[in-house]
């Protein structure tokens, strides 16, 4: 006989059946004992009236793995209106020493630490599930959607020999004897991949020395990245980013109940410098503030009716050399950020393409062209205009869930204090 999972016992009324999973929840009443047992589908009821099978259940705690031999009885006071009646119990390993939580309640009460710090047993919880499973459609409809748009997926090193980005959120290690670092993302790869496939995506770890011990922040989370060529500028970005947002909507909807944000068929824009009067701000921030960015989101649920925002035209001076001026203005560029529901989700946006203009933007900052010749040499080579963005997977089901915490959304996360389990 083989196997049966609990969400096709609907199919198999009358028959017999060999169930396997975990002792969920045991009841003991005067005449019968109930068995719920969980699998990776959910839950199901086992009827056990035999006194020695009772008497057997009562030596198997909760958490145990076990087989259930039985037949499928339709009955409408059960959950999910069936059940396994007449059945065979039989562990399949040891007996499980009590969890350092109650799984078999419906909402777990523990406190976050204690959520984290036994994770492995913790990520048993059916609602814990629920969040992860979230986080599975949204790869599914990120893959999915840039597959159908003719991307190609591809896996880069996480070992670099310089830091992708500016500044000190750099993890270095030692290489064989010399520096090395941990990706704080896969940009440049992504972009000499352009020259190699023109449309590109990656989801995988990114690592960042983050400082900030704030419940957005993490070490280490999965960056969802896309890159292609042949662009005219950002917008063309942004419209490929909406229909990845779409899909990966679409995805979650096919898995879970949670509540989907308003996504209008064209995102509203603003410019960064239009956001920062919006929110009356000093107009020579150089960044906007998470109570601007929620700000923000206010204002353009209430104007648009979306929970998404993309604010254009950041300071040169705070984004990467790669990226691309605003044509008519460089004291800004070509980029964006893209908030939901008041919390910044994606950056993104156009990239230089000419090998001139890499030499002049890292000299106006001081930096060598020879500690960035493996990435150069693809652009004396030719490349398109292009660009891309990044999507934090952690972040995103967060926000989509009403998570307070990301480390909720995160199976094991990795911060400025948490490196176990």
């Amino acid at each position: 006989m083989q196997r049966t999972l609990n969400r096709e016992l609907p199919s198999q009324v009358g028959r017999p059946v060999r169930l396997e999973g975990w002792v969920h929840r045991r009841r003991r009443l005067a005449t019968v004992s109930f068995l719920v047992l969980r699998d990776r589908t959910g839950l199901s009821q086992v009827v056990v009236t035999d006194a020695a099978a009772r008497s057997g259940l009562d030596a198997v705690p909760e958490e145990t793995v076990v087989r259930v031999e039985g037949t499928v009885t339709a009955n409408s006071q059960a959950p999910g209106g069936f059940e396994v009646t007449s059945p065979s119990i039989s562990p399949l390993g040891a007996a499980a020493v009590t969890p350092p939580v109650e799984l078999w309640r419906p909402q777990l009460d523990a406190a976050l630490p204690t959520l984290l710090d036994h994770a492995a047993t913790t990520w048993r919880h059916l609602a814990r599930q629920a969040l992860w499973q979230v986080s599975a459609a949204s790869l599914r409809g990120f893959r999915s959607t840039l597959d159908g748009l003719g991307f190609t997926e591809i896996a880069t090193p996480k070992l670099t020999a310089t830091a992708t980005e500016s500044g000190a959120n750099v993890f270095e290690l030692d290489y064989f004897g010399r520096p090395a670092y941990l990706a704080q993302s896969p940009q440049f790869f992504k972009q000499t991949m352009v020259g190699a496939f023109e449309r590109v995506y990656e989801t995988g770890p990114v690592f960042r020395a983050e400082p900030h011990d704030t419940v957005r922040h993490l070490a280490q989370y999965t960056s969802l990245d896309a890159e292609f060529g042949f662009i005219t500028d950002h917008r063309d970005v942004l419209a490929v980013l909406h229909d990845v947002l779409s899909g990966m909507l679409a995805a979650v909807a096919s898995v879970s109940d949670v509540e989907l944000p308003s996504l209008p068929v064209e995102v509203p824009v603003v410019h960064f410098r239009d956001a920062l009067r919006l929110v009356g701000a000093d107009p020579d921030e150089p960044d906007l503030a998470p109570e601007h960015e929620r700000g923000l989101g206010r204002w353009a649920l209430r104007e648009y009716g979306s929970d998404f925002l993309a604010v254009e035209g950041y300071p040169a001076a705070k984004r990467p050399f790669y990226t691309h001026p605003q044509p008519d203005d460089p004291r800004w560029t070509n980029s964006f950020d893209l908030l939901f529901r008041g919390l910044e989700l994606v950056t993104g946006g156009q990239r230089l393409h000419e090998i001139g203009d890499y030499e002049r933007a890292l000299a106006a900052r001081g930096e060598d062209p020879a500690e960035h010749e493996g990435y150069l040499a693809a652009f004396r080579h030719g490349m398109p205009p292009h660009g891309g963005f990044a999507i934090g997977l952690e972040r995103w089901t967060a926000q989509l869930t009403g998570a307070d915490n990301v480390r909720r959304t995160t199976l094991f996360p990795r911060d400025l204090h948490r490196l176990t389990p």
